[in-house]
C-alpha cells in the first residue's frame, strides 16, 4: 500500500513538472513575441495601421506576419552568416524598412531551384541536418525586396533591390534558426510557400 502511494506520488510529481515545463515554454514564447512587438512600436507606432507587415527579428531569427497590429504567425528564418549591413558584395543582411518589389515562383513545385529567378526544372534535395554546403540554392518561392530608406538600404552601393535581397526557400533547412545565408532571408520551403500566398507585392518588410 505504501509502495503504491509512493509510486502515485512520483507520477503526479513528474506530471506537474512536465506541465510546468510546457507552460514555461508557452509563456516564454509569448513574452518574446510581446517584446518584439514593443520593439516594433518603438520604431514606428503607426505599424498597426499597415494591412500587412513582415517583421524580421535578427536576434531571435524569426519573421512575424502581422496584420493591423495582430501577429498571425511567427516563422523561423535564417539571416546572413556574415551579419547585418547594406554594403554591396558584403553578403550581409540589410537592416531597415523594405517592401516586396516582386513575387516570383508562383505555382512552382516545392523545392524547385531558381537560378537567376528562373526555374530550369531542377528540384533541390533538402538537407535536414545542420550542414553548410557550398551552394546557396534559392528554392520554391522568391519575395524580392526593395529598400525604402535612402542612405540605409536604397541608393548607390547599398541598394537592397540591386543586391538581389530576397525572402526565399532553402535546401539547407537544417540551418534554419541561425544565421546561415549569403544575405537573404531564408525560410523553410513549406513556410515560404504559405507566406507567399498570403502577402501581396508592396507589402512592407522591416528588418531589425
Amino acid at each position: 500500500m505504501l509502495l503504491n502511494n509512493l509510486m502515485n506520488l512520483i507520477k503526479i510529481t513528474v506530471f506537474l513538472v512536465l506541465v510546468s515545463s510546457c507552460s514555461s515554454i508557452v509563456i516564454n514564447d509569448n513574452m518574446n513575441k510581446n517584446n518584439i512587438l514593443g520593439d516594433i512600436k518603438s520604431l514606428d507606432s503607426n505599424y498597426e495601421s499597415l494591412s500587412t507587415l513582415l517583421y524580421v527579428d535578427i536576434e531571435s531569427q524569426s519573421l512575424l506576419h502581422i496584420k493591423k497590429g495582430t501577429v498571425l504567425k511567427v516563422y523561423n528564418i535564417s539571416s546572413s552568416a556574415y551579419g547585418t549591413g547594406s554594403k554591396e558584395n558584403s553578403f550581409k543582411t540589410p537592416l531597415g524598412k523594405h517592401e516586396i518589389y516582386k513575387k516570383l515562383g508562383s505555382n512552382l513545385p516545392a523545392n524547385a531551384i531558381l537560378k537567376g529567378r528562373v526555374w530550369n526544372g531542377a528540384i533541390a534535395n533538402i538537407i535536414k541536418e545542420p550542414i553548410d554546403t557550398d551552394f546557396d540554392h534559392v528554392t520554391s518561392r522568391i519575395m524580392w525586396l526593395d529598400g525604402l530608406e535612402e542612405g540605409l538600404n536604397k541608393g548607390e552601393g547599398i541598394d537592397s533591390r540591386k543586391r538581389f535581397i530576397y525572402i526565399h526557400g532553402t535546401a539547407e533547412e537544417g540551418l534554419i534558426g541561425k544565421p546561415a545565408s549569403d544575405g537573404c532571408i531564408r525560410m523553410y520551403n513549406d513556410d515560404v510557400i504559405e507566406l507567399f500566398d498570403l502577402v501581396d507585392e508592396k507589402a512592407q518588410v522591416w528588418i531589425y
